[in-house]
């Protein structure tokens, strides 16, 4: 159904050291800065792209809105996390837990305020 997810940054060197920690622990690559000056993150199947707003306003978090990542395993989960809070993320919610259908889950915000989560499938 989705192509890709594109959200804004103020900061794309910020987002760059933030997003390729992350990718990197859930077991992806680095991203790649397009023609167009945007961060582009591939894996899986899926693309994560980041951009300063074309409208030149600045970039703002979605306020309900939050963005899922699959995780291989409960340790690439805990991975993820640790590497986002220790590159500008935030920890929010709950600490990485496993919820009642199975999914082992954890939230940061990342330095932009969008919210995000790394999660294995549910087993239940």
């Amino acid at each position: 159904m989705f192509t890709h997810v594109m959200i804004g940054s103020n900061d794309l060197e910020r987002s760059r050291r933030f997003y390729d920690a992350t990718f990197t622990a859930l077991g992806g690559k680095p991203g790649e800065m397009d023609a167009r000056g945007r961060l582009i993150y591939d894996h899986e199947g899926g693309r994560l792209m980041i951009t300063t707003p074309i409208d030149g306003k600045p970039a703002t978090a979605a306020n309900g809105g939050t963005i899922g990542m699959g995780a291989a395993s409960e340790a690439h989960v805990l991975a993820w996390h640790s590497a986002g809070a220790a590159h500008g993320g935030t920890a929010i919610e709950t600490p990485p837990t496993e919820r009642p259908n199975g999914a082992f889950v954890a939230y940061l915000r990342d330095p932009d305020g969008n919210k995000l989560t790394a999660r294995t499938k549910a087993v239940r």
